[in-house]
């Protein structure tokens, strides 16, 4: 059962400290967009894949994590095939998978609670200019990361009670009850939150 993003290991990327890497992430996917060279940006996609299994994911499992996301490039891959041509789309889809890759290793080789303080960090300068609270920002993102495994196994679950009865597997029929259990959950968990005066005041 999937309850964390991240996966434990020793590679580079574990080593390497989260605001270089969420550096590199964003230095990475500005630069793929002066890229227009489909060899190129394969090039990249298979470095990124690799990154991504370094962390010790496994390939099946990480495929599984990505499931949703690559299903939505591959939809939209379908329909600028209907609005581009088929170089610009290919350009396009190779883009966002290699992004998709490197951010997925990025979030596999780091902790929920490494995430919350280097953005907490960062986040210091808009708190000064009176725009925020850096440690809401922390914590909103630390509980983004924490939900989705919760949500994916929620899905997963719905979608077995449909099979097991006989029920056709469509997410028209799920969203519904997904949405509800993930609002309550939410719920209790700001409940919680304020509570306990964990928020900044």
């Amino acid at each position: 059962m999937l309850t964390s993003l991240h996966v434990e290991g020793q590679s580079l990327l574990h080593r390497i400290p989260v605001k270089p890497k969420l550096l590199g992430l964003m230095v990475f996917g500005l630069a793929l967009y002066l890229i227009a060279q489909p060899l190129v940006l394969t090039a990249a996609l298979v470095l990124t894949g690799v990154l991504y299994l370094s962390t010790g994911v496994g390939l099946w499992e990480g495929l599984r994590r990505l499931k949703p996301v690559l299903f939505t490039i591959a939809f939209l891959a379908a329909v600028n095939l209907i609005l581009l041509s088929p170089e610009e789309t290919l350009v396009t889809t190779l883009r966002l998978v290699a992004i998709l890759f490197l951010a997925a290793a990025v979030t596999a080789s780091t902790t929920i609670a490494d995430f919350m303080a280097a953005v907490t960090e960062l986040a210091w300068p808009l708190e000064r200019l009176g725009l925020m609270k850096a440690a809401d920002l922390g914590l909103a993102l630390g509980l983004v990361l924490r939900f989705v495994p919760e949500i994916a196994q929620r899905y997963e679950a719905l979608k077995e009670a449909h099979e097991a009865r006989g029920i056709p597997v469509k997410l028209s029929r799920m969203l519904g009850p997904l949405i509800i259990s993930t609002l309550k959950d939410a719920d209790r968990i700001a409940e919680a939150i304020d509570a306990r005066g964990i928020r900044g005041q």
